[in-house]
């Protein structure tokens, strides 16, 4: 068997699916990429067990047909320096030797029996579809990632959740501190249905979305999930389980509002947090008169701070206290010029909004508050 591609697209697709292989595997074999060609068309797959990411392209030359598995760092290493030329694979399948020769040289590998590799999950009965732009499903993910838990006790929170209905699509994350709810007001399902996407996952479409531009199908059944994209495929195992009720989590009325601009609050809270409490990373807010006061204090090593920006509030004087982190984190990941902050309660959770929300979506942070000692 025999066929030529190009270095650099070879190279941009191994570097694409690899980040599914794992350092350690279980399997030996799924530290390889497996390469299928048939009909000038070249397969190249990358798994984990779990996650499985397919791409293909159109080879310049080829003679026969067949599969082999190649080592995914020496494929990748070996290719990795070599400017834009021609690559000749020539695959020797009954031994599995293979040599790949390019323009001042050659390397020499074995791979391994194709027929050792994990086949890929197929979707069962009640398979729901629906699709959507790739810039959508990317800003959600984008949104929402930050927010999955590392969790070993409740997996479901270790995911983004999709809640799928004839009217939106709401994406969620959650790590018991911090909550994401992305509401999709131009996407529908045909259905009500939901599946829970896993973190890994999810960070490769990350990576892979941004060079997309069509729309992305999505197929999922109750086990796995299936994603056609037009350079790519990914199919994962879904999260089993049931995900808590969100939407009782968030407060419904909250008297006291404020607007601030969003870059200056960031900037105040990263200077601020600079002198909070190392085990805590607590910060106070406190509203009153049309300012936000924003201070941090360390009693351990009698270091403190404090500022002051102007916003729209015009309600009683309150203060609340959160983890500065996961307030910078929410603030971050929030687009716009100003936010809405939403309280209730010392004690209750605070509500973050972009004041002007994107076009066709509804965007909604959550942050748990802290304790505070005064």
């Amino acid at each position: 068997m025999k066929f030529v591609v190009t270095s650099t697209e070879l190279y941009a697709r191994l570097q694409s699916i690899g980040r599914v292989i794992n350092s350690k595997n279980a399997l030996p074999i799924l530290d390889c990429f497996l390469f299928s060609l048939d009909e000038g068309i070249l397969s190249i797959t990358a798994s984990d067990n779990e996650t499985t990411l397919d791409t293909s392209l159109q080879v310049i030359e080829y003679e026969g047909k067949g599969q082999f598995a190649i080592s995914s760092k020496s494929i990748l290493d070996a290719i990795k320096e070599l400017p834009e030329q021609p690559v000749v694979f020539n695959v020797d399948l009954s031994n599995m030797n293979i040599v790949i020769e390019y323009m001042n040289g050659k390397f020499s590998m074995v791979g391994q029996n194709a027929d050792e590799y994990p086949t890929t999950a197929v979707l069962g009965e009640n398979v729901v579809k629906f699709s959507m732009g790739a810039d959508v499903l990317l800003g959600g993910i984008n949104r929402t990632l930050f927010a999955t838990a590392d969790d070993e006790l409740r997996p479901v929170m270790n995911g983004i959740y999709f809640d799928i209905n004839s009217e939106s699509i709401t994406l969620v994350a959650s790590d018991g501190h911090k909550l994401v709810r992305y509401r999709l007001l131009d996407v529908q399902g045909t259905e009500k249905s939901a599946f829970i996407l896993p973190k890994k996952p999810a960070n490769i479409l990350k990576n892979i979305l941004g060079k997309e531009a069509d729309d992305i199908e999505i197929s999922f059944d109750n086990r796995n999930a299936v994603f056609t994209l037009p350079n790519h495929s990914m199919v994962c195992r879904l999260i089993e389980g049931r995900y808590p009720n969100y939407n009782s989590v968030i407060p419904a009325n909250n008297p006291y509002k404020a607007t601030i601009n969003r870059q200056a609050l960031l900037s105040a809270l990263r200077r601020v947090s600079v002198f909070s409490s190392a085990s805590s990373s607590l910060v106070k807010l406190r509203l009153q008169n049309n300012e936000v006061h924003i201070s941090a204090q360390d009693i351990d090593f009698a270091s403190s701070a404090e500022e002051k920006i102007v916003c729209q509030y015009n309600g009683e004087p309150m203060s609340i206290g959160f983890k500065s982190t996961f307030l910078i984190d929410i603030i971050s990941n929030i687009t716009g010029e100003d936010i809405n902050i939403e309280v209730s309660d010392p004690s209750r959770a605070g509500v973050l909004i972009p004041t002007i929300q994107e076009e066709n979506s509804d965007l909604l942070m959550l942050l748990m508050p802290m304790m505070l000692n005064d």
